[in-house]
C-alpha cells in the first residue's frame, strides 16, 4: 500500500468530527484518531467478516474521554497512557480477558510496567499497541543543525512565528520539563512546574500556530511558514513522502519524548464482543508491526512485530535507540495532569 500524503490526511483531519466517517460493520464501533483506520493493521478482521469496524474520530485525548464521559458509545477506543486512571476512576472501562489475546505475552514489557495498566488482581485494563516519538522537525535548508542542538531553539528570537508546537498539553510539557532539566514527569515539584511554565511562556512567543494533528504540521512545514516544530515522527514521515526537506533531531542536549498509545475495552459497548477481541488480536499480530511503521510512522508493542521491520525503515521513521535524555509519557497523577492542561490553556492565551 502507498503511504497516505500531506495532503491527503489533511482532508482525513477535516472529517475527524467525533463521529463516524464510514459507517462500516454496525456489530464493532472503534473511537480512534484519524489515519488510524488503515485495513492493513487489522486484515483478518476483514478477511472474516467482509467490511471494516464502524470508525468514530477524535482529534485529542481530552476531547475523547470527555464525549465518551459525556454517553458517546463504541465498543473500544485509543487512548495513550497517561489517559487510563482517568478512565478507570469514571468507570469507563473494563478489564481485557488476556486468554483471548494470544499475542499479549509479546508485548514489550515496559510498555506494561504500571499498576494502572496491570493492577495487583492481574486485571489487565490496557492494551499498548503503538508507539513513537516526539522531536525537533526542521527544514535543513532554512535551519542550521547548530540552532537545533537545543530545545531552546523553540524561545529563540532568531525563529519568532516560525515555529509550531502541538495543541497537546502532555506533548508540550513534556517539552518544555526537558527544556527546563526534568526528565521524570511522574514526580515534579512545584519549582519545577513554575520553571517550565515559565519556559513555555516563552516558546509561546516565537509560535505561529498550534496543530492538531500530524497533516496539519506537515501542511505548515511545507509551506514554509514554519521552520522548526516540535513534531511526532509521522508528521516527518509525511514530509519525507512527499519530498519536502525536513530533518528530526531527536538528540538535542536536554532529549526529547517517547510516548505510546492502546486500546481499552469500554463497558456497555454496544457491539459484539466477539469482534472486539477479532478486532484486538489481528491489530497485535506481528504482520501489523511493517504496516504500522509504513503507513502510519509508529512503532508496535509487540516485539515480534517489530523484527519484522527493516533496520533502514526505523532509522527513516525515527524509532532507533539514541543517545540522548529521553522523558517517557507514562501515566503521571492525574491532579499534575489537569493543572498542566489549565495552565497550557492560560498559555495560549497570552495569560
Amino acid at each position: 500500500m502507498m503511504k497516505k500524503s500531506a495532503l491527503l490526511l489533511a482532508g482525513i483531519a477535516v472529517a475527524a468530527l467525533s463521529t463516524p466517517v464510514r459507517a462500516a460493520d454496525p456489530d464493532l464501533t472503534v473511537f480512534d484518531w484519524a489515519g488510524f483506520e488503515v485495513p492493513g493493521l487489522f486484515q483478518p478482521y476483514i478477511d472474516k467478516y467482509g467490511d471494516s469496524p464502524t470508525y468514530a474520530f477524535f482529534g485529542d485525548d481530552d476531547e475523547a474521554y470527555q464525549k465518551l464521559a459525556s454517553g458517546f458509545k463504541a465498543d473500544t477506543a485509543h487512548p495513550c497512557s497517561q489517559m487510563i486512571s482517568k478512565y478507570k476512576d469514571a468507570g469507563l472501562i473494563e478489564p481485557w480477558d488476556v486468554s483471548k489475546i494470544p499475542q499479549y505475552k509479546n508485548i514489550d514489557p515496559k510498555f506494561l510496567n504500571s499498576k494502572i495498566f496491570v493492577d495487583d488482581d492481574k486485571n489487565v485494563w490496557y492494551i499498548p499497541t503503538d508507539w513513537g516519538a516526539t522531536a525537533i522537525a526542521y527544514n535543513p535548508e532554512k535551519v542550521p543543525a547548530e540552532d537545533v542542538a537545543s530545545l531552546d531553539v523553540f524561545v529563540n528570537p532568531k525563529y519568532a512565528g516560525r515555529t509550531s508546537l502541538p495543541d497537546s498539553s502532555d506533548d508540550v510539557w513534556a517539552l518544555a520539563y526537558l527544556a527546563t532539566g526534568v526528565t521524570d514527569w511522574t514526580e515534579v515539584t512545584d519549582e519545577q512546574f513554575q520553571a517550565a511554565a515559565a519556559w513555555l511562556r516563552e516558546a509561546n512567543k516565537n509560535v505561529q500556530s498550534y496543530w492538531t494533528d500530524p497533516s496539519q504540521q506537515a501542511q505548515l512545514m511545507a509551506s514554509g511558514e514554519v521552520l522548526v516544530a516540535w513534531s511526532w515522527n509521522d508528521g516527518v514521515a509525511y514530509l519525507q513522502d512527499d519530498n519536502y526537506p525536513v530533518a528530526f533531531q531527536r538528540e538535542a542536549k536536554e532529549g526529547s519524548s517517547t510516548w505510546f498509545c492502546g486500546f481499552v475495552n469500554l463497558k456497555d459497548g454496544p457491539g459484539s464482543e466477539d469482534k472486539l477481541y477479532d478486532f484486538i488480536n489481528a491489530w497485535t499480530r506481528p504482520e501489523a508491526g511493517p504496516v504500522l511503521v509504513d503507513e502510519i510512522g509508529y512503532g508496535h508493542t509487540n516485539v515480534e512485530a517489530m523484527k519484522l521491520v527493516p533496520e533502514e525503515e526505523l532509522v527513516t521513521a525515527g524509532l532507533t535507540p539514541i543517545n540522548a535524555p529521553i522523558l517517557a509519557q507514562t501515566p503521571n497523577a492525574p491532579e499534575l495532569r489537569e493543572k498542566q492542561l489549565a495552565e497550557f490553556e492560560k498559555i495560549k492565551a497570552g495569560f
